[in-house]
């Protein structure tokens, strides 16, 4: 279930997506929220230059890897406009991080892409359960996932 609180951290993500979109980069963006709802960490793609390993929730595991202890990472919340891809899905399982919420999934990623005659990635869309287990999942956000999808529409189609 999705809080107002989560809404507000989900946004956010949203406004950081539009920031990279701003700067040339792919629509992401990702925040680190403690257990008592202190935003400690966020960020957005930063892809553009080439590395395709610059996404925020990858950047999140690392500075929670050395930032904060085993137990306040279990109890940090990270928020992402997209869904993780594998290999965030599995820096966040590794860091030990605890729960996730996106606005929208990598399955709608994978749609829209499709239907905007994107050609799709090397690496395979899987939802985070079927790379990490123990961890506590929510979304998509339907109206924020809407304002997600037109981020990339912009993205690959109006730059194209």
């Amino acid at each position: 279930m999705v809080s107002d609180s989560d809404l507000k951290h989900l946004r956010r993500c949203v406004e950081l997506a539009k920031n990279a979109l701003e700067k040339g980069d792919e629509p992401f963006g990702s925040v680190l929220v403690s257990t008592d709802g202190e935003v400690l960490f966020e960020d957005h793609n930063h892809v553009a230059g080439g590395d395709h390993t610059q996404h925020p929730e990858f950047s999140i595991a690392r500075w929670a890897a050395n930032n904060m202890t085993p137990e306040e990472r279990s109890q940090a919340t990270v928020y992402t406009s997209g869904e993780h891809c594998p290999m965030c899905a599995a820096a966040h399982g590794w860091v030990g991080l605890g729960r996730i919420v996106y606005a929208s999934s990598s399955e709608q990623l994978a749609q829209w892409l499709s239907e905007m005659g994107v050609t799709p990635s090397r690496v395979r869309n899987l939802p985070i359960q079927d790379v990490i287990r123990d961890t506590t999942i929510d979304g998509p956000v339907p109206e924020l996932a809407e304002e997600v999808r037109k981020l990339h529409y912009q993205f690959h189609v109006n730059s194209r």
